[in-house]
Order: C-alpha cells, then sequence, then structure tokens
C-alpha cells in the first residue's frame, strides 16, 4: 500500500497521540513513529460514571496499553471527568432543559480533546497533539487551515470547526489523507490487535445508550400535549427535553381515524405551553427552513464582513447545501439557503465550506420557516 506519510518532524519535536483504544487513533501514532516522530501516547477517561453496561473505558485502556506495547510506546494516563461534566456535559444538559438540541461532540474536541488534553500533552514534552480524526490540516496563507478528509464518508471536520486556530496549528491529523478501510487493512498487516474493533458511537466519551432513559437521569420529565399543526391533540409528550426536531420515533401517537396512514414528525416545541407540535409526511412544509440566525461565529480563514456564496451543513453528513451568509457587526451571521432545508435545528450548529476548506461555524439560534415550500431531502 502506497501511503501519505505525515512529514517528518522538526527537530526537537515530540507528539502527544490522544490513544482511545480504538484502531483509527492506533494508525495514527504508527504513521507518525514511522515518518520519525518522538510518538508517546495519552488515554483520557472522561466520564467517570461507570456503572452500567455501556462505558468501554476499561476495555477501551487494555485495548490502549496493547497498542502502545506493539508500537513500543510510552502511555500516559489522565482522568478529565470534572472538565467534561463542567464545560461539556454541564451545557449538553442546559440545552436539552431549554428544549434546544446540542451536540456536545463540537465542544468535546474543543474543551477536552484541543482544550485540556492539549494542555496536558504540552506538560508532558508534546510540541504537538496527534488524534485519529478524519481531517486534514495544512497552512494557508492566513494561517492554519481545516479541510474535510479524503474519505468523504468519515470526515470530521464539521465536528472540529470550533476548536481555536493556534490549538489547530499545534494539532496532526495523519489519517486525513486516508480511507476508512485503507486504515483497517494497514492496521491488520502491521500486527495493531484493533484492527477490527467496531468504530465507536453516541454520545461523545459517553457512548451508545438508550438515548431518553439516560437524559431522563438527570433531567425532569415535564409530560405535556402533541398537538398537529391545526391544534388537534394526539398524545402525551414526555418533556419537550425529549425531542428534537424533524423526530419521527418515540412519538407513539400512531394513525388517527380521518387522516392519512403517515408518519408523525416533530415539527415544533411550544415552549410557554409545554406543547410538542407534530406533522405528517416526511417533507411537510412546517418542517422546511429558508433561513437560520447563529450565535457568534468562530471563523477558521479570515473573517468577513460582506456577504458571500458558500457551502453549509446543518448536521453532520449532510451534503453541502449552497447559500448566502449575511455577516454582522455583532459577529453573527444569517444564512440563506439556496433551497429549503428541512429540520433547521436550534442548539445545533451550521459549519460553511469554501470548497474543501472548512470556513467556521457557529450554534444555530433560529430559523425563519419557509411558508408554503416543500423541505428538501437533508
Amino acid at each position: 500500500m502506497d501511503l501519505p506519510l505525515p512529514a517528518a518532524p522538526p527537530a526537537g519535536a515530540r507528539v502527544i497521540v490522544g490513544l482511545s483504544g480504538g484502531v483509527d487513533s492506533a494508525v495514527a501514532a504508527w504513521l507518525l513513529r514511522e515518518s520519525g516522530w518522538d510518538v508517546q501516547g495519552l488515554f483520557m477517561s472522561n466520564w467517570d460514571d461507570d456503572d452500567d453496561a455501556y462505558c468501554t473505558a476499561a476495555q477501551d485502556y487494555q485495548d490502549a496499553r496493547a497498542v502502545a506495547s506493539v508500537l513500543g510506546i510510552p502511555l500516559h494516563r489522565a482522568s478529565f471527568a470534572r472538565q467534561y461534566r463542567e464545560r461539556v456535559f454541564a451545557h449538553f444538559l442546559s440545552e436539552h432543559a431549554a428544549g434546544r438540541t446540542p451536540n456536545p461532540d463540537v465542544l468535546c474536541n474543543r474543551e477536552i480533546k484541543f482544550g485540556v488534553a492539549l494542555a496536558w500533552a504540552r506538560r508532558l514534552g508534546g510540541t504537538h497533539f496527534a488524534t485519529g480524526h478524519y481531517a486534514r490540516l495544512w497552512q494557508a496563507a492566513d494561517g492554519t487551515a481545516l479541510g474535510k478528509a479524503r474519505d468523504a464518508g468519515k470526515d470530521q471536520s464539521y465536528f472540529l470547526h470550533a476548536v481555536p486556530r493556534n490549538e489547530l496549528a499545534a494539532a496532526l491529523m495523519p489519517l486525513g489523507e486516508l480511507h476508512k478501510d485503507a486504515v483497517r487493512e494497514l492496521a491488520r498487516g502491521v500486527g495493531l490487535p484493533v484492527f477490527d474493533k467496531p468504530d465507536s458511537t453516541g454520545i461523545c466519551f459517553i457512548g451508545e445508550r438508550p438515548f431518553r432513559e439516560f437524559l431522563g437521569r438527570f433531567l425532569a420529565r415535564t409530560p405535556g400535549p402533541i398537538e398537529s399543526a391545526d391544534g388537534e391533540r394526539l398524545g402525551t409528550h414526555e418533556g419537550l427535553a425529549f425531542y428534537t426536531l424533524g423526530q419521527r420515533t418515540g412519538l407513539h401517537i400512531g394513525g388517527r381515524q380521518g387522516r392519512a396512514e403517515e408518519p408523525w414528525y416533530v415539527a415544533a416545541k411550544d415552549a410557554p405551553r409545554n406543547t410538542l407540535v407534530v406533522v405528517q409526511g416526511h417533507d411537510h412544509p412546517r418542517l422546511a427552513g429558508a433561513s437560520l440566525d447563529t450565535g457568534p461565529w468562530h471563523w477558521l480563514a479570515a473573517p468577513r464582513s460582506e456577504a458571500f456564496a458558500a457551502q453549509v451543513k446543518v448536521r453532520y453528513r449532510q451534503a453541502d447545501q449552497p447559500a448566502r451568509l449575511l455577516p454582522r457587526t455583532d459577529g453573527t451571521l444569517r444564512i440563506i439557503f439556496e433551497r429549503p432545508q428541512r429540520a433547521v435545528t436550534p442548539g445545533q450548529y451550521v459549519v460553511a465550506y469554501d470548497g474543501e476548506r472548512c470556513l467556521g461555524g457557529a450554534v444555530i439560534e433560529t430559523v425563519t420557516a419557509a411558508t408554503g415550500a416543500s423541505a428538501a431531502a437533508a
């Protein structure tokens, strides 16, 4: 296999690799070692509620140890559980309690992996910090640039858009030029014991869990009515925090006499009345958004003050959507879609691209409905 090895290290450089116990970070460490870097590993345990079947930290640590042994590198271990709860999980809960839908992976990257973990890596003598993210970094005329991975199906630049540029300048992401199948093939070929380990899924550091049950451990249930768009009561919800726009499953309202047998979808949350508004049909007009307004924009390119065209994503894995972006003097943006977008959700992130390069992003604050329009498939 012809591998795009990382660049040789500068004199005196040391890279600390965030070894998660998975195949991606293991291969990232191997690639850097093969390129001549002084490599050490750091295993982070960031969720301290390990009394159930969903926490894999103990096994992940053993897998990371096995990888470090094969590579012949030191492995350090640190717990950032307190910082995770304060900087990521508390925000996750407060957003859900407010009826919004946060994306903790974005904050996890900014606050933990490229925040406290990067600072810890520097304490270990690291000049650089590496991860198994699928994204690319390069030096552009205006500073460090973040770009999409070669493997479009694994690209994680969306989740990295909020990392400060000065922290990205110290980062290495060796998998950005590789496809996932090549990563597994390489891991098998060089004898890394995690070559066939399944990818981790679910909430960052918490894992895949029954979401409503998990959230209910931290937030009170506040039942209220489920209504159709014309005000007919159809059922009872468990609390607005437990639902997101565009959601189909878990409504338990089924068909209704005199109505077409089409699935129901969450179209809105009426917080003052504690009411969940639902509509029938995946592409119902009430699910379509024409534009959105953001919170403060985080630039990963030279900031722009004039309106410009770009491609945007309002959720991970969404295909690029053409839009017009209008910067405001307060640092926020209005984004007008070329075609209406389905289930644009406050609390999530909108991320902008110029071709392969990520321009930055921000939290979605409000959405303007595309009244009478059909929602585009998102």
